[in-house]
């Protein structure tokens, strides 16, 4: 068997492998990723499906660990290429539901809902779904019983001894397979990987909220969390009807997962509770809770349209409480901060994770992940979900646990694995790649984000040149405009010695023989780029304009 990776090795997000049994494939996840800083434009970041599509015909379905964005968010764009029924627990099956829809591809899969416990045959492969605990409720693991033995993945996991709705890790089950049959290889999330200790338990921040709410009476307060963080949900609500509040929703996907949620029994909201947005303004503001998207700082969520004052549904009002229960995906803090700031000139108090202790990690600390190496005791393993550095100090952890270094195998996206009877071993690479997402375009090519970072960094200079090619002379002066290059009314002798140079260049050009737009555009362009970098050694993007009369 192989496994092979697509994304999610190196980063936070695009989570998505392959299992392969027999020649079959399994989708392993299929996410996002957020765009770092150095991407303008775009609005999400996909792994390179070519893999998939070349070899669509094997592709026997898609199991899901669980709901998060960066490991469902994918299967919209998948779907336009791929038709497959995609596997996972009743809520991931309705989060990931939402977004296919939206898509109009619900007629391209078949969603299938699976239990805790619950063992699937999916083409060669026996998976069994195994539950964790994570952030977003009815998490798993994933065991996959293949020829060459069980391969465990992980998921996104922690050891909570004290979760919100009582639904532990099952480590019972996971030593059972141990003690059993034996588990060949571990795939094992490495996000907190750098982090000693264990992480606390999600009920400790229903305490602080509790606190929070009763130290504020008189306050309107406004929670942010992430929209698919339920037991967040539950505790936010929890500490609003302990304090004697009404509870409204703000931002679709929030509004759209409440709604799921207590369909489903996952999410307890006592009658009478929620009320309209729009109904707020009728109560006192100690009897308010709103629930709010935008908790990342997106620039188009609720919290952020609030921030500046652009929200058409809740304004900010002096003296407002505003309480971010979520920490800072790694290249967001920047977008968080920025709306932290825009609430304070508002007049709002607000209430982060790095004043009170309103957010928790979803995610294993060292402590927890040994404790999984020992219950697991895997032949192989392969640290998987977290930067490059999270997985060198997962790798060591496994190592220090008695897995033999020569079976322990730092990868990376395109990376492929094969496991035989003498261990794991690497066996290729794939195309694994980013794929861009800009609005509704996909595959925003490599070349139209390095145009965009010129674009950003040193500006644009355009030459617009009228040439008579009967005559083979210019109809008059070339005009130069500029944008982030130089400020022009600053800089008239210096666009208009650009301007002669162009001209200079063009004359001679056409004296040569030359007739062809395209080749009077080179002469353009080059003679306008050396002047440019000569003067102000600055490389902006060079856009030529030759009409012809």
């Amino acid at each position: 068997m192989r496994v092979v990776f697509l994304g999610g090795l190196g980063e936070i997000g695009r989570n998505c492998a392959c299992i392969e049994v027999d020649g079959r494939i399994l989708v392993l996840d299929c996410g996002i990723m957020f765009p770092e800083p150095d991407m303008p434009g775009v609005d999400l970041v996909l792994p390179d499906f070519s893999y998939l599509h070349e070899n669509a015909e094997r592709v026997d379905g898609v199991v899901l660990t669980h709901g998060h964005e960066d490991h469902t968010g994918g299967l919209a764009f998948l779907l336009r290429d791929l038709s497959v029924p995609i596997y996972g627990s009743e809520l991931t099956i309705g989060l990931a539901r939402n977004r296919i829809e939206e898509a109009g591809l619900l007629d391209r899969t078949q969603l299938i809902a699976v239990a805790d416990g619950e063992r699937r045959r999916i083409g060669p492969c026996d998976v069994e779904f195994i539950p964790v605990t994570h952030s977003v409720p009815n998490a798993f693991a994933l065991a996959f019983h293949t020829p060459q033995g069980v391969i465990l993945h992980s998921g996104d996991f922690k050891l909570d001894l004290q979760p919100v709705d009582g639904r532990r890790t099952d480590l019972a089950r996971i030593g059972a397979i141990a003690e059993e049959q034996g588990i060949r290889l571990l795939l094992s999330d490495s996000t907190n990987a750098e982090e000693p200790g264990y992480t606390a338990s999600e009920s400790t921040v229903g305490i602080v909220l509790r606190r929070v709410f009763l130290s504020k009476p008189d306050k309107r307060i406004i929670v942010a969390c992430f929209a698919s963080h339920v037991h967040r949900v539950q505790q936010i609500i929890d500490a609003a009807v302990a304090s004697g509040r009404k509870v409204a929703t703000l931002g679709r996907s929030m509004g759209k997962n409440v709604e799921l949620a207590m369909k489903l029994g996952i999410l307890h909201v006592p009658d009478n509770t929620l009320v309209d947005i729009s109904t707020i303004d009728k109560l006192a503001d100690g009897k308010i809770c709103v629930i709010s998207t935008g908790s990342q700082g997106e620039p188009m969520s609720a919290l952020s349209l609030m921030a500046t004052g652009d929200n058409k549904r809740l304004s900010i009002e002096r003296d407002d409480v505003v309480i971010i229960s979520a920490h800072p995906i790694p290249g967001n803090e920047w977008s968080v901060g920025r709306v932290i700031d825009e609430l304070y000139r508002r007049g709002a108090d607000v209430i982060h994770s790095g004043a009170e202790a309103v957010h928790v990690s979803g995610h294993a600390r060292q402590g927890e992940l040994q404790t999984l190496i020992s219950v697991a005791k895997p032949d192989c393993f392969i640290p998987v979900h977290g930067e490059y550095r999270h997985m060198v100090h997962h790798a060591r952890l496994a190592t220090g646990m008695g897995v033999a270094v020569d079976q322990v195998l730092l990868c990376e996206d395109g990376d492929t694995v094969r496991l035989d009877a003498a261990g794991i071993h690497r066996d290729g690479e794939v195309p694994a790649g980013y794929l861009y997402v800009d609005g509704t375009v996909g595959d925003v090519s490599h070349g139209v984000l390095r145009d965009r970072r010129v674009l950003a960094e040193e500006g644009v200079v355009m030459v617009v040149a009228t040439v008579d090619l009967h005559e083979h002379k210019l109809s008059g002066m070339p005009q130069i405009t500029t944008r982030g290059w130089v400020h022009a009314p600053e800089a008239e002798g210096l666009l208009e010695e650009a301007s002669q140079l162009v001209a200079d260049a063009l004359n001679k050009a056409m004296v040569d023989g030359a007739h062809d737009v395209e080749v009077l555009s080179r002469h353009a362009r080059k003679a306008l780029g050396k002047f440019v970098g000569d003067k102000t050694r600055r490389r902006p993007m060079i856009v030529p304009v030759i009409m012809v009369v």
